[in-house]
């Protein structure tokens, strides 16, 4: 890698040649105050707020070969008098760089104000507050007053120009951020440009809209209030969220993805950068994922069904008659239907229970949908690949010969974990009739359950720890966010409880000790813990997935178009 010597601020450092100026100045732990430039979009060099003074290597005078030098040997800098914007322009051998100087802060005066001359004064009713850009820089750059005495001109407001996205075009500062995004990543070129000056917009093209599957993101990058969520919308206030770190569970990728709560309600979901995974972006759908978590379809208390009718009952009652059953049946007799969006140490539980009981009828429920070409995976189950390590067992290979033995009689027990057995499972109604016990763990009410001689109520991702392995292979960190629901408990509690129940094994207090003991039996998670998967991720097993995504990011990124 070439190094070339650059000049910020006085100091002398060395960075590789063709960073750009942004990026050079960010590494050297150098703020520089930006609307348009995004590391992963294009640069247009939109807004001028990244004006910086720069300088180049003097030449020797008339006559002579030598040149001057500073006290430290370099070149002495002939400074220019324009300033040049750092987000478009790349750095050379003896470029000098100051962010401090007294052009550069009245460019960043200038430039903030312009930028405000029309913009609305509703900070205190916007979304944006808290996380926007343009209050903060307006702070540390803007002359606290304006010289501005006509009229704002007027926009359109609160327009709705998608199923999802709502846009104010009075706080549009034509960063062109979203136009970007639309066309460079999401393949979607809705969103443009109308009219010139200050009466300029924002806006979809005729009888188009912001409807594809990404259309969130622009909210995420958009640096001001100009286009918000609709479902966020007045939802809460930012400084009041607390952001935990996690995964979505939404398919075999695995997004990383900050959680947004309060009050154990969970407000929003975004995404989370990991250059690994997802780069910077995530799927409208997954962000919305979460309505279900506070849903009043939760199931909230463990039930029985006596005579008919489910009735409420306790922790200790629901797992003492879970367990009788499992104890009074032939380890032939019972049959364990797991889930793929389970978590490894649910999982590695799971066949703990069906060792402990003798158990071979053990099988989890493949799900596959639709995928696309850029992060939405065509496996719908988080953790296929978890499953298939830890149980040891192809997704789906034992289903149709479990249906087929509760048919004849053969089956008369089966747990559920996690899946409505009426549903992808293939289950009927008439077979689960059939079944003398039928122990349901689930999250939501749903038909299936009400068949169930047990019900005991989980928590949901949201809710619990643990990890997952992603279709690359990746180990992953789910987060507790939010308290369960009710009495729910996580999966991995209710199935040590359950095995404890059955067999009087225990010896696990926490989730720790869960991932402890499967390190010990499982090699690929040898030498590892909880802590160290860290918020990223490793990677744990080989596989020749590729994310559409990542490898279109990589082929712009060998073109110099983006940073990445």
């Amino acid at each position: 890698m070439d190094l070339v010597n650059v000049q910020v601020n006085g100091q002398w450092l060395k960075f590789p040649k063709g960073t750009r100026m942004i990026e050079a100045l960010r590494q050297a732990s150098v703020d520089v105050p930006h609307y348009c430039y995004h590391p992963k979009l294009s640069s247009p060099g939109n807004c001028r707020m990244c004006l910086v003074e720069t300088g180049m290597p003097a030449r020797p005078a008339p006559g002579t070969t030598e040149v001057e030098k500073d006290e430290h040997g370099f070149a002495k800098i002939m400074w220019s008098p324009r300033a040049a914007i750092a987000c478009a322009n790349t750095i050379s051998e003896g470029l000098g760089i100051r962010t401090e100087s007294k052009l550069v802060e009245e460019c960043r005066k200038g430039v903030m104000e312009f930028l405000l001359i029309n913009h609305p004064l509703d900070c205190p009713i916007c979304d944006q507050a808290g996380e926007c850009s343009l209050q903060e820089f307006s702070v540390e750059h803007g002359r606290g007053t304006s010289r501005f005495q006509e009229n704002k001109v007027k926009k359109p407001k609160h327009k709705q120009i998608g199923p999802r996205i709502t846009l104010d075009d009075e706080r549009c500062i034509m960063c062109s951020r979203c136009i970007r995004f639309t066309s460079e990543i999401a393949d979607d070129p809705v969103l443009g440009f109308t009219e010139r000056g200050s009466y300029t917009v924002l806006t979809t093209h005729p009888d188009k809209e912001l409807a594809n599957n990404y259309s969130l993101n622009t909210v995420d990058i958009c640096p001001v209030g100009a286009l918000t969520s609709s479902d966020f919308r007045f939802s809460m206030r930012v400084w009041f969220l607390k952001d935990t770190k996690s995964i979505c569970t939404g398919c075999a990728r695995g997004c990383n993805m900050d959680i947004g709560s309060r009050n154990e309600v969970i407000h929003r979901q975004t995404p989370r950068e990991n250059n690994d995974v997802n780069s910077a972006w995530m799927c409208d759908a997954g962000r919305l994922d979460f309505h279900y978590v506070n849903s009043e379809a939760r199931l909230t208390q463990p039930t029985i069904k006596e005579h008919g009718t489910h009735r409420a009952a306790t922790w200790q009652d629901a797992l003492a008659k879970a367990a009788t059953a499992l104890q009074s049946a032939q380890p032939s007799q019972i049959a364990i239907i797991a889930s793929g969006r389970m978590t490894n140490e649910e999982l590695f539980l799971t066949k703990r229970l069906a060792i402990s009981l003798g158990v071979t009828h053990l099988d989890i429920v493949p799900r596959t949908g639709e995928a696309d070409n850029y992060l939405v995976h065509a496996d719908k189950n988080p953790n296929t690949a978890g499953a298939r390590l830890i149980l040891g067992t192809e997704p789906g290979s034992q289903l149709a010969a479990i249906r087929d033995k509760v048919d004849r009689g053969e089956v008369t027990t089966v747990i559920a974990l996690q899946e409505n057995l009426l549903g992808e499972a293939g289950f009927t109604a008439a077979q689960l009739g059939k079944l003398q016990s039928f122990i349901a763990c689930h999250i939501l009410a749903n038909p299936s359950a009400e068949h169930a001689h047990v019900v005991l109520p989980l928590a949901a991702y949201a809710e619990k720890r643990g990890s997952m392995i992603n279709a690359t292979g990746r180990l992953q960190r789910l987060n507790k966010a939010t308290e369960p629901a009710g009495e729910a408990r996580s999966d991995w509690e209710v199935l040590r409880d359950l095995t404890l129940a059955v067999s009087g094994q225990n010896g696990l207090y926490s989730i720790e000790d869960v991932f402890k003991s499967m390190a010990a039996a499982i090699s690929p998670f040898a030498g590892l813990n909880l802590g160290k998967i860290g918020d990223s991720g490793l990677p744990l097993l080989e596989t020749t997935e590729t994310i559409p995504v990542l490898e279109r990011e990589k082929e712009r990124k060998a073109k110099g178009i983006i940073v990445g």
